[in-house]
């Protein structure tokens, strides 16, 4: 593996977790919303802009993969609602 292709393969596989269980979370509790996902994601964008600790290159990969999976989700969710 390159040393650029294990990031790709952290980024891809962190995102697509998230995403998948973002959406597992809305089919088995409907009354997950748009608002919570939100509301999550300024957390998740509070602990990136958090870094004074540290984190390394592999966690802001994921941290990075997580804030886009919630991003993308939000955006499925309220082309779902037009």
């Amino acid at each position: 593996m390159s040393s650029t292709a294990w990031k790709e393969h952290v980024y891809e596989e962190n995102y697509a977790k998230t995403l998948i269980s973002l959406e597992r979370r809305k089919e088995q509790d409907p009354s997950f919303t748009v608002e919570e996902a939100r509301g999550v994601l300024k957390h998740l964008y509070i602990q990136d802009g958090n870094n004074w600790v540290g984190r390394g290159e592999l966690q802001d990969i994921v941290m990075s993969a997580t804030i886009d999976a919630y991003e993308r989700f939000i955006e499925m969710l309220e082309a779902a609602t037009r």
